[in-house]
């Protein structure tokens, strides 16, 4: 289906309308052209630490295509040559030519491709095509397809003819060393996606925003659950402070490994307020344990937490775990005298301070279940 695109710039027939200036020196993001999406709030499907990964490219000569989905930013060293040319922090691929010297320019259908397997497979609503530091060496155009594949699949299964491709972005202009955002409103969920580059190019990294919508039969077939993890449907609604990282972080698989890999507020300066962070988990469930960790925060965790849950939208928030002293980069284990029935948790930190990892163990009940079903069901692609 199509999408509407975020463009910050009017169009032009101009081939190079939106080229960037070359690099002059000094700072290489001081003429970065940024973008505000509002669906960046939304996980991103393509994060490496949910599973993702770029798993197969027609072509990546100049730059490795696994650059694409690095979760820092795209680094710039005006330095930096190999054998092949400069070496760029991004999926660059070498420039196309014609079939002849009468007509040296690729047709208009060529394009290189990348297929990139989604972490957590859910619905997009949004993309962003980074195309930092690639001033004049970005693509002219970029499209993308989704198509939903089930299992793990190798690039000839999801290339075979009998794989429905999806259009989610048709060909499209881009801005070269700049923020490319598109919105996407197809509402079904996908597996995989089809980065394409019209004619050629390179693009420094790629997001993909969405919802994940799990597996019910999966999720049925392990019983307890983390039922707030990102990977299983969980999802950040909204938070008092980010001020110096995602709230978002908190939800994701693993053991944070640095600072930033989790929730840290600034300071809070205001006496009888606290910060905190909410969530809605992927449908009604009864929450049995608890495990809050301050894992790399040390002089910078949260001194004391709490947690309170509520069933539906509009239900009363009750304590699930009252307020507890924290101990700095040390994991923390709750295991509940009654189950919580929940579908929504907002974790308070007092007053201020840094969580790296909360996780809610226990299982959808069955109103959840089903729910979560239909939902699963609407969505296939």
């Amino acid at each position: 289906m199509p999408t509407d695109t975020i463009q910050t710039e009017p169009r032009s027939t101009d081939p190079h309308a939106h080229d960037a200036a070359p690099y002059g020196g000094g700072d290489p993001y001081a003429d970065y052209r940024a973008g505000a999406f509002p669906f960046t709030e939304l996980a991103d499907l393509a994060d490496r630490r949910l599973g993702a990964g770029v798993i197969a490219a027609n072509d990546e000569f100049f730059a490795e295509r696994e650059n694409l989905l690095i979760r820092e930013p795209a680094v710039f060293d005006p330095q930096r040559f190999g054998h092949k040319g400069k070496i760029m922090d991004g999926w660059e691929t070498r420039r196309r030519r014609g079939v002849d010297a009468d007509q040296p320019f690729p047709a208009p259908e060529d394009h290189d491709w990348a297929i990139v397997r989604l972490g957590a497979p859910g619905i997009v609503r949004g993309i962003v095509v980074d195309t930092a530091h690639f001033r004049g060496n970005y693509p002219q155009r970029v499209s993308v397809q989704a198509a939903a594949v089930e299992g793990a699949p190798g690039p000839e299964e999801l290339l075979a003819d009998d794989v429905t491709w999806e259009e989610l972005v048709p060909p499209t202009p881009v801005r070269g060393h700049a923020a490319n955002g598109f919105e996407v409103t197809d509402g079904r969920r996908y597996t995989h996606l089809r980065v394409c580059q019209h004619p050629d190019g390179g693009i420094a990294r790629l997001r993909v925003h969405g919802e994940v919508v799990p597996d019910p039969a999966w999720l049925a077939a392990l019983g307890t659950i983390d039922l707030i993890s990102i990977l299983n449907g969980g999802m950040y609604e909204d938070a008092s402070d980010r001020f110096y990282s995602s709230p978002a972080q908190i939800i994701l698989p693993g053991t944070s490994r640095t600072m930033d890999d989790g929730w840290e507020n600034r300071r809070r300066r205001v006496r009888g307020t606290n910060d905190w962070v909410r969530f809605r988990l992927p449908a009604q469930g009864a929450v049995r344990a608890v495990e809050i960790d301050t894992a790399c925060l040390k002089g910078n965790a949260a001194g004391w937490i709490g947690l309170l849950g509520r069933d539906g939208d509009s239900g009363e928030w009750f304590e699930i775990i009252p307020r507890t002293r924290l101990q700095p980069d040390t994991p923390h284990r709750f295991v509940l005298d009654t189950e919580a029935v929940v579908t929504h948790v907002r974790l308070d930190a007092y007053p201020d301070g840094g969580v790296a990892r909360m996780r809610l163990h226990g299982s959808l009940t069955e109103p959840g279940a089903a729910e979560l079903a239909r939902r699963y069901d609407e969505s296939a692609a």
